[in-house]
């Protein structure tokens, strides 16, 4: 292996990641490695520090349930260490990338817990940061436990919603995108629409909405899916725009029809154009999510913030503001997934 560095170290663009790796702590020596592994340790120091801070600092406020913190605090930290300890093995029989990949996330699991301790400090232990306006970390997980069925149902509500959106603009955006990119007959009339419409932001069309829409439901279907349409919309049109033109001349040599042309030239070299719109396009459907439920459907995570605005429950308030990043970066997560799985093909072409 060391031969194999050394013969690389002219040209480090052709090098691994972790034999970029093995070349620093190379150099480093055995200091380095053991320097490594101790700042691999360091979201347990972390951990020590919030803890105690917890524990040792009076409160100034009441504090319900306590431990409810302090098992928010061990949990990520316990499921670091059991990851550190499987690719630790690992590392020894030679696997080293599971290591290294676990070790870097542990400068930001320090950091975090120590934002905890601060943030603990600013609002339980001190009140600088005025309740009930910035409530504690512990009461917001109280309020969350304490409401949890209702948090639930909305959360199931606004997932309903913003599939149903962006699922519509999605279908919408990729017909209309491969029209345009395909035709341009079609994209001479399409374009100035798309010029016009793209521009404006979702809440200026609420009160148009809330005039001419049937229901509440309805209008935001509509200010989700617009958002998505544009987004699809714009990107399938230029994946198939730029689609190389031999590759219909050879298409057509051989036989292939204009709805071959389409399904098996034109959109398999626009998917990956088309995969990054629907990821877009899914950014922009959970902004529109959030507007949409503010404008007075009857469930939902943006109409549980309004309604616990209202009534002064600030817990609850950033309860459900916790729960909606979760709920849309498990959306987003599984999306990537999907279009990591989809391209896999690109791993082969872009090495």
């Amino acid at each position: 292996m060391a031969n194999k560095i050394g013969n690389n170290t002219g040209d480090l663009s052709s090098l691994t990641k972790d034999q970029l790796w093995e070349m620093e702590q190379a150099k480093l020596g055995k200091k380095g490695e053991i320097f490594f592994i101790l700042k691999s340790l360091l979201p347990i120091l972390g951990l020590a520090v919030s803890i105690l801070e917890y524990v040792l600092v009076p409160n100034k406020y009441g504090n319900q349930h306590p431990e409810r913190y302090i098992i928010f605090l061990i949990v990520p930290v316990v499921i670091y260490c059991i990851r550190w300890i499987i690719t630790r093995i690992q590392y020894q029989k030679g696997n080293r990338q599971g290591f290294i990949k676990v070790a870097g996330k542990a400068p930001f699991l320090f950091v975090l817990h120590l934002a905890f301790a601060v943030f603990d400090y600013l609002t339980l232990k001190t009140g600088i940061l005025l309740y009930p306006f910035i409530p504690w970390i512990n009461d917001i997980i109280n309020a969350m436990i304490l409401d949890r069925a209702q948090l639930l149902k909305c959360a199931i509500a606004s997932i309903k919603l913003l599939f149903t959106g962006y699922f519509a603009g999605v279908a919408l955006g990729i017909i209309t995108g491969i029209a345009c990119g395909y035709s341009e007959k079609i994209n001479y009339w399409i374009n100035p629409i798309l010029k016009v419409l793209g521009p404006i932001p979702t809440a200026t069309w609420i009160p148009l909405i809330m005039i001419i829409a049937k229901s509440l439901k309805g209008g935001s279907i509509f200010i989700i899916g617009l958002g998505t349409w544009f987004m699809v919309t714009v990107a399938t049109r230029t994946g198939i725009s730029n689609v190389d033109r031999a590759y219909y001349d050879v298409a057509r040599t051989l036989g292939a029809k204009e709805r071959q042309l389409v399904f098996s030239v034109a959109i398999p070299h626009a998917m990956p154009n088309i995969l990054q719109g629907m990821t877009q396009g899914m950014s922009s459907a959970c902004v529109s999510l959030m507007i949409a439920e503010m404008m007075g459907v009857k469930a939902g995570l943006g109409w549980y913030i309004t309604w616990s605005t209202a009534w002064a429950a600030y817990n609850k308030m950033f309860a459900a503001i916790i729960i909606i990043c979760i709920t849309f970066s498990v959306v987003t997560k599984a999306l990537d997934m999907i279009k990591n799985y989809l391209l896999r093909w690109q791993i082969g072409v872009t090495k």
